[in-house]
């Protein structure tokens, strides 16, 4: 890791309508770069099974991440874009599970032993539509290829809607240390009109169970731009937020794209706020988060001061990754599940999308690899840029001139013609040797990482992106 200076974990970002609306309103996380639209089907199991075995030779006993793709929903929530399967048949779990089994299996030789996980991660779909008897089945599966270690973060997405709290006791004694708790909104009309139907008593009572059950941190989603949604509405919803007291919040933007995503078409888009009703929600939300004492961490996440995250943010060790903010060091991700998208040394794969071809090449025993991408010198380069600018907001050009032997000014003398008409906006300072982010630019830090995208650059992306802010 390149070590820049950090910020301070009480600089809030300043929202400046007038310069958002200005700027583009779409473009990459930067989960990874490049984006995933830029995999392709040319990588095959050949180039990660040479990656895996590569890695683990190099690092054999440095930790790994895993990540686990549990696609099963029992209903289906109509604003969502996520890769699912909308079933109420426990036995298709059943199924599932021997499949990440013999995934894993697979893998097994290439890993070089058992090695210790820094992170694990249940993601979905739903994955408490496992029962707890299956959860426990998938945990022996973890446990008998990776070692669970004392300072590990094992985390698991939980819909409050079908999770007793005997459960919740259930998944801390297993291993789980951390959960992020769907909720969008309480407000039942915004709940009907996108099919999600969820008390404030079913909530708090997953919560309290956490907190009983000796989980370490607990994270709540919201969702702003729902239809219906406006500025008076998310009131009442942030402020039983607020009293249930989680440890992080994320507060994601809407994206309604009826032609990409089908469960869309049923919701009425004359519902749907518009662009200024958004922001006047986002506006509201972020203010009233920041007076309580949240701190923003980055682009839709907040955290408590006292939270791992806000403390990696003011000592310069916020990661990101797949899942989003991180505080581990940059650990290699084993991906497995279907639609599942891992990171090993200088790669990205992805599984297949499709259930009956997962399955297919598991069954036919071989890794079920649909494309991913190998990254090259300049990828390197700015993938390190991009993460750091996205973590730490501020870089030392001498860091990266060091690190990739390149002349910043020179290599980068297109981007630094654009980083200065961003400069002369107010979202960042700009000298010779360095560039931080100011307070406007926190909030709007997507659109100064775009600066350093050469595939956004050069134009060779087809994709359609989320709004940036």
């Amino acid at each position: 890791m390149i070590s820049i200076t950090p910020i301070q974990v009480n600089d809030q970002p300043e929202f400046d309508r007038e310069l958002i609306a200005s700027l583009p309103a779409s473009g990459p996380r930067y989960t990874s770069y490049p984006t995933a639209d830029r995999f392709h089907s040319g990588f095959t199991q050949n180039e990660y099974i040479q990656a895996l075995e590569e890695q683990c030779k190099k690092s054999a006993d440095q930790p790994l991440s895993l990540y686990i793709h549990i696609p099963f929903c029992n209903t289906i929530c109509y604003y969502c874009g996520c890769n699912k399967i909308i079933t109420k048949d426990k036995s298709r779990a059943d199924a599932y599970i021997g499949y990440l089994e013999k995934e894993l299996d697979l893998l097994a030789p290439h890993l070089g032993g058992k090695h210790p996980l820094a992170q694990l991660h249940f993601g979905g779909g739903t994955p408490t539509f496992l029962n707890d008897e299956q959860i426990e089945r998938v945990f022996a599966m973890i446990r008998k290829h990776f070692q669970l270690i004392e300072t590990g973060e094992y985390s698991i997405e939980i819909d409050p809607r079908k999770v007793s709290r005997d459960t919740v006791h259930h998944l801390g004694r297993l291993g789980f240390n951390r959960m992020s708790v769907g909720i969008q909104d309480f407000d039942p009309k915004v709940q009907q009109a996108v099919n999600r139907i969820q008390s404030v008593e079913e909530t708090r009572e997953v919560i309290d169970a956490a907190r009983e059950a000796g989980f370490q941190s607990v994270s709540v989603d919201l969702i702003y731009g729902l239809p219906h949604q406006s500025v008076d509405s998310i009131k009442p919803t942030l402020e039983t937020v607020l009293s249930l007291s989680p440890d992080r919040l994320a507060l994601y933007h809407y994206a309604h794209l009826p032609h990409l995503f089908k469960p869309q078409r049923r919701i009425d888009t004359a519902s749907v706020p518009s662009s200024e009703e958004k922001l006047d929600i986002l506006q509201y939300a972020v203010q009233t988060l920041t007076d309580k004492g949240y701190v923003f961490i980055g682009m839709d996440h907040f955290a408590k001061p006292e939270d791992d995250l806000a403390i990696a943010l003011h000592e310069g060790r916020l990661q990101r990754n797949f899942q989003g903010y991180s505080t581990y060091a940059d650990t290699d991700l084993v991906a497995i599940g279907v639609s599942s998208i891992g990171k090993i040394g200088a790669t990205y794969e992805q599984n297949e999308k499709d259930i009956e071809a997962y399955y297919q090449a598991l069954d036919e025993g071989r890794l079920p690899i649909m494309r991913g991408y190998q990254l090259n010198q300049d990828d390197l380069l700015r993938r390190t840029l991009i993460q750091d600018l996205m973590c730490r907001f501020a870089l030392d050009f001498s860091d990266y001139e060091k690190a990739f032997e390149i002349p910043f000014a020179h290599y980068f003398q297109p981007e630094l013609a654009d980083l200065q008409k961003l400069a002369d906006l107010g979202l960042l300072s700009l000298n010779e040797h360095s560039l931080q982010v100011t307070p406007k630019g926190r909030f709007l830090i997507r659109n100064i990482a775009m600066v350093f995208d050469y595939h956004l650059r050069h134009r060779e992306t087809q994709a359609t992106y989320s709004k940036t802010v």
